[in-house]
């Protein structure tokens, strides 16, 4: 017996290690999950399914945190295909700027408050 990875409504499931061929960290500087990224320039049609949902989704400046949750992949994976990317010149990733500052912590208990209302 064959054992099959299929998920009835999404179809095949393809594992996080092939998309990014076993590699699990990005090329060149690193970044966090609040650098900015964005599309370069056009499109290419020979890059992989990935990389095009990636580039549809920082023609406009987007955070690594908004692309992970946009495409619905793994961090690692998409820090590894952001670093192609990036080495292809077909996106940006700029680091935040200054102190990045904590919101206070009252702040955080109104928000989980409200969470928990909904």
């Amino acid at each position: 017996m064959t054992e099959r990875w299929l998920d009835r409504e999404a179809g095949p499931i393809v594992r996080p290690y092939t998309v990014t061929r076993g590699r699990t960290k990005a090329t060149g500087a690193q970044f966090d999950l609040i650098a900015v990224v964005e599309a370069t320039r056009t499109t290419r049609r020979d890059l992989p399914p990935e990389h095009m949902s990636i580039i549809n989704t920082c023609h406009v400046p987007t955070s690594v945190v908004e692309v992970v949750a946009e495409t619905g992949l793994p961090i690692g994976v998409i820090r590894v295909l952001l670093g192609d990317l990036r080495d292809a010149g077909l996106i940006t990733i700029r680091l935040p700027t200054g102190p990045v500052t904590a919101p206070r912590e009252s702040l955080l208990r109104d928000i989980l408050a409200g969470l928990r209302a909904l």
